[in-house]
């Protein structure tokens, strides 16, 4: 198995490249900028430059890679365009490069809610609306897939459980990004993760358990 990242410089997917990198996964991160990347991720990580919103760098990028882990996301901002060419476009993107390149399993992380039109969320220029219409594009693709719903996003680490559920199921909720990055990675490796949904938060109230068994509770 070889790993390629993309968004492997933001707040998740440099926390995706680490549990890849634990689990002795060799990884290629796309990004956009060699210097600053190489500040921000371990060592052994192999670096090429590209763009998700330039295809033609994408195929060459992924090279030998055997599964993909896609955690892009537009950033907050004033542009009204950005979430439907990041969260959308440059998701598509990816996916034909993937189906090009022969990708066995791609991961994709989208978010909570991304089937409720009238989220509040949706008033940053649809951002969830863009996540669900490449959620399907991934969907039919033709390619082995997983998509990881998480909740709320934090930075900060902490021992609650996972609460694991089927798609369109948790409204909300939060979740530590490196617990996510964990749910990616085992989804690589679990049969029950294959051309699935999921969605997940962290809970104080559901029995802790292991991430195979989370996979196998939805199977």
């Amino acid at each position: 198995m070889k790993a390629f990242v993309a968004g492997a410089t933001g707040e998740t997917g440099r926390r995706i490249v680490q549990a890849l990198v634990d689990r002795q996964i060799p990884v290629r991160a796309l990004v956009r900028n060699l210097d600053s990347a190489r500040q921000i991720l371990p060592l052994e990580v192999e670096l090429v430059q590209g763009d998700v919103l330039e295809p033609k760098t994408l195929a060459v990028a992924i090279a030998d890679s055997t599964v993909l882990l896609c955690a892009t996301g537009a950033k907050p901002g004033f542009d009204p365009t950005a979430p439907y060419r990041v969260d959308y476009e440059g998701t598509k993107n990816l996916i034909d490069a993937a189906k090009a390149t022969g990708i066995e399993h791609f991961v994709l992380v989208t978010s909570l809610c991304v089937s409720q039109f009238f989220h509040p969320l949706n008033l940053f220029f649809l951002i969830l609306v863009w996540k669900k219409q490449a959620e399907d594009y991934l969907q039919k693709s033709g390619l082995t897939y997983t998509i990881v719903r998480p909740g709320g996003l934090r930075n900060e680490d902490h021992d609650l459980p996972i609460r694991m559920c089927s798609a369109d199921t948790l409204f909300d909720g939060s979740i530590p990004r490196v617990k996510v990055a964990q749910v990616c990675v085992e989804a690589l490796f679990q049969p029950t993760a294959r051309d699935r949904i999921v969605e997940i938060v962290a809970e104080p109230q559901v029995p802790a358990k292991t991430l195979e068994d989370l996979f196998i509770s939805l199977a």
